[in-house]
Parts: C-alpha cells; sequence; structure tokens
C-alpha cells in the first residue's frame, strides 16, 4: 500500500476531525428534531437523574428553565442552525481532504476565531479539558496557516 505523502497526511486527519465535529453535529441536529411534540422539559430532568446530577445546581438549573420554555419553533430553529454549522464543517473537511487552498482558509479562520475565547475559558476556569481543546485547535490552526504559506512560497 502506498503511502501518502507527510503534507497530505496532515491535511488528512484534519479533514477528518472537522468532519467528525459536523457529523456529531448533525446527530444533535436530528436529536434536536426528535424532540418535537413532546414534553421536553419531562425529559431534561429525566436526562439529569440519569446522570446523576443535582438539579439544583447551578447549570443544570439553567438546563432546565431553557428545556421548559423551549418551542417546538426553537427547536426547529436549533436544528437549522446545528445543520449550517454541520454544513460548513463538512465542505471544511472536504475541501481538506482533497487539498484545496479554500478550505485550508476556511479551516485556519474558523478555528482561529475560537482560540481567544478558549484562552478566556481556559483563565476563568482552569481545567485539562480546556487546555486540550486550546492545545488542539491552535495546533490545527497552526498547522492550516503553515501550509498556506507554504502554498505561497512554493
Amino acid at each position: 500500500m502506498q503511502q501518502l505523502p507527510n503534507p497530505l497526511r496532515g491535511i488528512r486527519f484534519v479533514a477528518v476531525f472537522e468532519a467528525a465535529k459536523g457529523l456529531i453535529v448533525i446527530a444533535a441536529g436530528f436529536g434536536l428534531l426528535g424532540l418535537l411534540h413532546r414534553d421536553v422539559q419531562a425529559i431534561a430532568e429525566e436526562s439529569l437523574r440519569h446522570f446523576h446530577l443535582n438539579a439544583a445546581s447551578r447549570y443544570p438549573q439553567i438546563f432546565l428553565q431553557l428545556a421548559a420554555r423551549m418551542t417546538d419553533q426553537e427547536l426547529w430553529l436549533l436544528a437549522f442552525a446545528a445543520a449550517a454549522y454541520a454544513s460548513v464543517r463538512l465542505a471544511e473537511a472536504y475541501g481538506l481532504w482533497f487539498d484545496r487552498n479554500w478550505a485550508s482558509w476556511l479551516g485556519a479562520l474558523s478555528g482561529g476565531i475560537y482560540v481567544p475565547i478558549e484562552v478566556y475559558e481556559l483563565v476563568e476556569k482552569p481545567s485539562l479539558l480546556r487546555l486540550g481543546l486550546l492545545i488542539t485547535n491552535t495546533a490545527i490552526v497552526i498547522y492550516l496557516g503553515y501550509r498556506l504559506w507554504q502554498r505561497r512560497t512554493g
């Protein structure tokens, strides 16, 4: 079996990562559509019990309040937003897989937007998960920027 050149292996790794994000968001969107015409608050309460979360705590309380107000129109809107986000991620993954310049730009810019937010979140509430997300996202942005620079300089 023929090995891919190193740059193509890296870009395809990023493509698979972006595709996975898109597919996860599509699944979440379908999950939202599965809540249509159902008692969202009751489902939210059952979810908290299933995961043994204290419903009186701050974040579960916010979750329950949002679920209590959720309408079918809002569920459709959230599902549409998930589909739009997933479409961008999957288009980016396609472009990266075939090593398209526009996809590297899209990935570097869209990933770069999150870096300051992730830094802020890490400073406010340090955790290994937040650190891992920041490192991963920053590495992808740097790698895509490097690929763009390589193309430009030949």
